[in-house]
């Protein structure tokens, strides 16, 4: 079925959280869910924090870190819409998004793609020489994402280490280097690209048995519902753990600031908080039950990444204020 570019979305065939009308500008921001930009988003800002104890970051380098991670993630949505036009519209869960239903051509969508690439590469550009430097490979990876559930059952973990870019890409932004020691940056990576691998698991659950139709490879459909829940599972457990370790390499250096016991613990308040919420997300999803799945997979995630920034932010804003009282 194809609807005029100007229909609205038909009341029952939404596919997660949209936005209502049909300008241009809405039809695109459907089209890359902007909302989920909430998912990865704060873990930008949270290598930003961390950053923020080697140099104090400029509102002009916030600027273009937003830019940068906007940009990268629409056009990483949108070149994986492209690519999967022809899936999304044999499935009944996608057949109402933007391409397959006629809301948006397959040009249009291309053009948006095509500016929004070129704008993250101005935007690290803008940055620092080392951002500008990884900035194709960091966009070869997060569109290569597209590809990968025609050839591998791990496709979950490709678009993990794509999130899992965005805050190692907050905190070169700022530095233009590596962390030192080097081991907590390549933690926090992995606990975003564990946290984003076990929720793109559990919401795969519900095209299980379409990908297995379709010839298309997930988790979900080559070990079964019950045993992709197992391992993501063990994945969130991991983001745990990766978060905890985080917290004691002390990346904002608190253990150096006197009277600064209160934002240790907020960074540890922002690991339970994680896992409270990741082990509430576990709840709502049984391998006989997916009918909560949106919820667990939108509200739990778009919390755990807000809550743990706050903590982080917290963290940052009281480490500096008791350090310049010392």
């Amino acid at each position: 079925m194809t609807l005029p570019t100007n229909a609205p979305m038909p009341k029952g065939a939404r596919d997660g959280q949209v936005f209502e009308g049909t300008s241009l500008l809405v039809r695109l921001a459907n089209f890359v869910k902007l909302p989920h930009t909430v998912f990865a988003l704060p873990f930008a800002l949270v290598g930003v924090c961390f950053a923020s104890a080697v140099r104090v970051p400029s509102l002009r380098d916030l600027g273009w870190v937003l830019v940068a991670f906007t940009a990268a993630r629409f056009a990483g949505m949108g070149f994986n819409r492209i690519v999967d036009r022809d899936v999304d519209a044999r499935n009944p869960r996608t057949a109402m998004r933007e391409i397959p239903r006629g809301a948006l051509t397959v040009a249009q969508a291309t053009a948006a793609v095509t500016v929004m690439s070129a704008l993250f590469i101005v935007a690290a550009w803008q940055l620092n020489p080392l951002c500008l430097a990884l900035s194709p490979i960091a966009l070869a990876w997060v569109l290569g994402y597209s590809y990968t559930k025609r050839f591998t059952r791990f496709s979950h973990l490709w678009l993990g280490l794509g999130l899992g870019i965005a805050p190692v890409g907050g905190y070169l932004a700022i530095t233009g280097a590596w962390s030192t020691p080097a081991w907590w940056l390549a933690a926090l990576s992995l606990a975003v690209m564990t946290w984003t691998g076990g929720f793109d698991i559990l919401y795969a659950l519900q095209d299980a048995e379409f990908d297995r139709a379709n010839g298309l490879h997930s988790l979900p459909s080559a070990i079964g519902v019950p045993n992709a829940i197992l391992v993501a599972r063990g994945l969130h457990t991991l983001t745990v753990l990766c978060l905890a370790a985080v917290v004691v390499a002390d990346p904002l250096g608190l253990a150096t600031v006197p009277d600064a016991t209160f934002a240790r613990a907020l960074l540890w308040l922002g690991v339970a908080l994680a896992a409270a919420l990741l082990l509430w997300e576990h709840r709502l999803v049984r391998a006989d039950d997916l009918t909560k799945l949106d919820a667990a997979f939108f509200t739990m995630n778009g919390i755990i990444s807000m809550v743990f920034f706050t903590c982080v932010l917290g963290a940052t804003v009281l480490g500096r204020g008791v350090g310049a009282t010392a």
